[in-house]
Order: structure tokens, then C-alpha cells, then sequence
């Protein structure tokens, strides 16, 4: 999904502007590929180290990005909100689906520190053992170390699509020193760069994250605003665990009311009223079987 980027580039009050050149640039060569995802990178560093900016929250719809490419790659239908109804709407003891699991599995990369542990814990389907040396294959700048990365997994495992962009950006983010996975090379290349290798597919790796940090600033922007705004209302509320129930809205992507710690009812109420004040909206467009967010 294209999202805006003119308020984040020209509003100050927001995160720093992304310089114009890094944006409108189109790297031809590897060498001024790696120059440009570095200046990126460094701006999104920047974008992460604010207190204002909701980690868990970023991460959390960043993951759902990155599933959606993953999805796209695998040729299947399903979109973003195919993924949270998969995922947030599923009854006890049902399967969530492949594309269900996608998100799963990149919903749990980010929610934890970055570490083969975590890892191991994210990508169920995967051999564990083979996660560790596949990360161990990543070496030299971040953006080439993940390319290897994806380079590996993908030699040994073709269609193991999936875990080879969590590795990845697990690889990417441990480089860069993140506490946390951010996904940013699933929603940048195309499918057709998967198959690349060596000079080619680090040239596309690098691409792939200029265009994802551009983004990703700019969503760090918008849920930092919404963020701000959310917690300028919570006091005005008076249901019981309301507080509880924005901390939810905070961390993760989408809620269904029934998962909020109160009554259905008192629920309903709530997400209504937070929409009435404009700090979360409604995701679905439907009457029933609602997802909020801010």
C-alpha cells in the first residue's frame, strides 16, 4: 500500500525531513546504492531513537507490511485486512490459514528482542537448526550482510521465502545494533530479485531499503502523531481498565473489542468513543466483527 509523504517531509513538528536527494535518487550502481540505504538507514536510526515514537506499535504494523508482501510473492490473495481477520478473528483451536501464518510468523519476529532464540520462536515451521548458520552467513556492511543472508537461506531452501526475509532483516537489525527485528526488506524488493545473487541481489537489497525506509518514516511519523493524541484523551475516559485498554491500542496494530479487559459491551462503548474523539479508527468498514487502531 503507497502511503503519503509530504506531511512528514515538510512538517517540523513531526521527525526530521528524509533529505530530497536520498528519496528522488535512483541508484544504477552498487557502490551508490550502498551510500544511498546507508544515508536512510541512518535517518531511520534517528526515527527509532525517539521516545515519542511507539516501538511495539511501529513494529507491529510494519509486520503486517512486510506479510502482505510476502503474500503477494506467494500469489495469493489475500491483503492487509485478510491478514487481520486471520489472525485477530479466529476462533480457539482453528488454523489461521498459510497467509494467517505469514503474519504470524513475522508478528512474532518483532515482538521480542532480535535473537536466534526469538527466531526459533517466530519461524515454527522452520528447522531451528539451520537458523543460526544462516545467520552466521551474513558478513561485511549490514545491507550486505543480510543480502547474504537471504542469499543462503534461499540457496538451501528456494521456497522458503518467508523465513529467508526474517533472517534477513533479523540479520539487517543486528547489524544496524536494533534491540528489535524492523522489517523493511520484504515490502521493498520484488519478486523477482529473490532469485538474484551476489552483486545483483545486494544491489536490489539495497534499493529495497531506501524505498522501505522512506516508508517506514514516514509510518514512524503517523503513529507517533497518533500515539500523541490517543494518550491527550485517555484521561477523559471513565471506563474501568481503560487505561489497560489504550496500552493495547498502543502495542498492536489492530484490536478486536473482545480482546480488550473489560465487558463486550463496556468494549464497544469504549471504541466507540475513542473514534468519536478521533484517536483510534476502524479498520474493517463492517457493522459487525470490528478491528480498532489507532
Amino acid at each position: 500500500m503507497p502511503y503519503p509523504r509530504s506531511d512528514l517531509l515538510s512538517d517540523p513538528d513531526l521527525l526530521p525531513r528524509l533529505p530530497t536527494w536520498v528519496i528522488s535518487a535512483r541508484a544504477e550502481t552498487l557502490e551508490d546504492a550502498a551510500f544511498l540505504s546507508g544515508a536512510a538507514l541512518s535517518h531511520l536510526q534517528r526515527a527509532l531513537g525517539r521516545a515519542d515514537v511507539p516501538q511495539a506499535l511501529l513494529g507491529d504494523r510494519l509486520a503486517l507490511r512486510a506479510a502482505e508482501a510476502c503474500v503477494v510473492f506467494s500469489g495469493r490473495p489475500e491483503r492487509a485486512g485478510d491478514l487481520r481477520d486471520a489472525i485477530h478473528l479466529i476462533r480457539p483451536g482453528d488454523l489461521p490459514g498459510p497467509a494467517g501464518e505469514t503474519y504470524l510468523a513475522w508478528r512474532r519476529a518483532v515482538e521480542r528482542p532480535v535473537s536466534v532464540k526469538a527466531l526459533k520462536r517466530a519461524l515454527t515451521a522452520t528447522d531451528p537448526d539451520q537458523i543460526a548458520p544462516w545467520l552466521d552467513a551474513g558478513q561485511g556492511a549490514p545491507v550486505t550482510r543480510a543480502a547474504m543472508v537471504l542469499e543462503a537461506v534461499l540457496t538451501d531452501a528456494p521456497r522458503a521465502e518467508v523465513p529467508a526475509l526474517i533472517l534477513a532483516d533479523a540479520a539487517l537489525s543486528q547489524a544496524l545494533g536494533w534491540g528489535h527485528l524492523v522489517p523493511l526488506l520484504a515490502s521493498g524488493l520484488k519478486r523477482a530479485d529473490l532469485r538474484k545473487q551476489g552483486e545483483d541481489l545486494r544491489l536490489a537489497c539495497h534499493r529495497a531499503v531506501v524505498a522501505s525506509t522512506i516508508e517506514a518514516v514516514w509510518l514512524a511519523g503517523e503513529v507517533m502523531r497518533r500515539a500523541t493524541h490517543l494518550k491527550s484523551v485517555a484521561p477523559k475516559l471513565r471506563a474501568k481498565a481503560a487505561g489497560e485498554a489504550v496500552e493495547m491500542f498502543l502495542t498492536r496494530d489492530a484490536v478486536a473489542p473482545a480482546n480488550l479487559p473489560m465487558p463486550d459491551r463496556a468494549a464497544r462503548r469504549l471504541c466507540d468513543r475513542l473514534v468519536d474523539l478521533g484517536a483510534i479508527r476502524e479498520l474493517t468498514g463492517r457493522e459487525t466483527f470490528r478491528l480498532y487502531g489507532v
